[in-house]
């Protein structure tokens, strides 16, 4: 099943993907955009197929954009009523929601922020798999978030999970389809714990640095998104620096919305204890499916505050319940492995077969040694063992 989109198309980029489509056989017509051109296959006459195909697609997107203003001629876009193929249709349909969205924030506003709900939403439902509690939390808290006129704090989510279960994976598609630059955007800072901040005695550095960005980005966007990766091996005095920033502010008497903040917290704590619930549920003879948040989060939530390995649930974060949502990521199973190579291939437009896939899959690590249910490492590695298989 090919990948939902991951950012709004442009409409010139738009046009590039869906010309060979509608170039296709099939799609050409009595009085298709090659009647009367020069000798096939010339630059003259490619150009002037494009240039009469670009007319027809744009004259087809604003007819949805701005529907007031379309005239019959233009809603059939020429003889026949040529109309656009299904993959062109599916894209059109999502960049038209989208745009009209984008109208009504932009002006005035910030046009780095594109809020593409439509492809979050076809983004989590066909690119992450064997999570569906973090699809519904997600795509319901953000959404509800950022479309409520007056926040009283940051919106503060906390992924956790065994590695290569997606939790990096979702705030990339959040970043990918809250902003017009995804993670290049300026609005967007991502922090990987050992990586900005590796030594304990630099950590009064550390503060200063940290809170200037955060400012800075509040001061220059609407709406920010920060990402903290490995969030258990924070040090203390950062995870107290973060506190004051998730606590809920004062908005009477505003005269202008409050800027918008999204923290996410990224961490491997409490993945085993997941992992022990979910596999008694399955072991119990439940479907995967049924597990809802309520199963899960007393225990993830006594696993994280009582952990000895990690400061982040002793800290004002979690004890000051400044944490907005605990969000699982359930192990992955085999079927959930055969879906990621499956995507990896399609994302690099190789070829593939269904043996292709099970030999990947069956080159992962499963536990437990009875029954082998789960992947010790997710998705992770996935895309890397294409080559192994390739002729």
């Amino acid at each position: 099943m090919p990948r939902g989109p991951r950012r709004p198309l442009g409409p010139g980029l738009l046009l590039l993907l869906l010309l060979p489509l509608a170039a296709a056989p099939g799609h050409r017509g009595a009085e298709g955009p090659w009647e009367g051109a020069e000798e096939p296959g010339s630059a003259r006459a490619w150009l002037r197929a494009a240039g009469a195909l670009s007319r027809r697609y744009w004259a087809l997107f604003s007819c949805q954009v701005w529907p007031d203003h379309c005239d019959e001629a233009a809603a059939d876009a020429g003889p026949g009523g040529w109309s656009l193929p299904g993959l062109g249709q599916r894209y059109l349909d999502v960049l038209s929601t989208w745009y009209r969205g984008f109208q009504e924030r932009c002006p005035g506003g910030d046009c780095r922020i594109s809020n593409n709900f439509p492809g979050l939403e076809s983004d989590l439902s066909g690119r992450l798999h064997g999570q569906h509690l973090a699809r519904e939390l997600v795509l319901r808290t953000v959404r509800g978030y950022l479309e409520m006129p007056w926040p009283e704090k940051a919106l503060a989510l906390s992924f956790h999970g065994w590695s290569g279960t997606g939790k990096n994976f979702v705030a990339r598609m959040l970043a990918e389809n809250l902003y017009r630059d995804g993670l290049r955007s300026d609005c967007v800072k991502m922090f990987i714990a050992m990586f900005h901040f590796p030594h304990p005695k630099y950590v009064d550095l550390y503060k200063e640095q940290l809170a200037g960005q955060i400012r800075e980005t509040q001061q220059r966007c609407q709406q920010s998104l920060l990402i903290f990766d490995e969030a258990e091996k924070l040090h203390p005095g950062l995870l107290e620096l973060l506190g004051p920033y998730l606590e809920r502010q004062a908005t009477e008497g505003c005269s202008t919305r409050p800027p918008r903040t999204l923290f996410l917290f990224l961490s491997n704590l409490g993945g085993n204890v997941i992992n022990e619930v979910v596999l008694k549920w399955l072991r119990a003879g439940h479907s995967r499916e049924e597990i809802t948040v309520g199963h899960l989060e007393p225990h993830l939530r006594a696993e994280i505050t009582e952990s000895t390995d990690s400061d982040f649930g002793h800290s004002r974060l979690v004890k000051g319940n400044l944490i907005d949502f605990f969000v699982p990521f359930l192990p992955l199973e085999y079927h959930h492995v055969r879906l990621c190579a499956r995507d990896a291939f399609l994302s690099q437009e190789l070829p593939y077969t269904e043996e292709s896939l099970d030999e990947i899959a069956n080159m992962m690590t499963y536990v437990p040694k009875e029954g082998q249910l789960f992947s010790t490492q997710g998705c992770k590695s996935v895309a890397q063992r294409i080559t192994y298989v390739l002729p």
